[in-house]
């Protein structure tokens, strides 16, 4: 048997933060299994997404994306009270205003989810391999 490695990538800017968004494009994520944890400050997102990093893998994984040092989180097209609703995380973009920086994930169906932070501190960890 095959040892499994899960990766664990770090974003601290804008550039690092494209490879997560390559990494997550059309990940799936149930609406239920998004957290802002406000008063630590952290916006996590359960999501089930390919692998792509592998050649001609069609193999899901389950990961963990984590935002931290978020103030203040706004979500645009998203029926809050449909916690089983599949959503389709299409990119991650950042835009510097000032201090601050906005991270907006774009889904599928025009939905938006925006974060506000004055640093870009973002994780992508794999929990597990789905399907193994």
């Amino acid at each position: 048997m095959s040892k499994k490695f899960l990766k664990k990538i770090i974003a601290q800017n804008h550039d690092d933060l494209r490879v997560i968004s390559a990494l997550c494009y059309e990940a799936k994520i149930i609406q239920s299994e998004i957290k802002f944890l406000k008063k630590n400050k952290i916006f996590l997102i359960s999501l089930e997404r390919e692998n792509r990093e592998a050649d001609n893998s069609k193999k899901k994984i389950k990961s963990i994306l984590k935002f931290e040092f978020i103030e203040e989180s706004k979500s645009k097209n998203i029926d809050q009270n449909n916690e089983d609703n599949i959503l389709e995380l299409l990119a991650i973009e950042t835009y510097k205003k000032e201090n601050n920086n906005e991270i907006i994930l774009l889904f599928s169906n025009n939905a938006i989810i925006n974060l506000f932070c004055e640093i870009i501190e973002c994780t992508l960890e794999d929990v597990k391999v789905v399907n193994d």
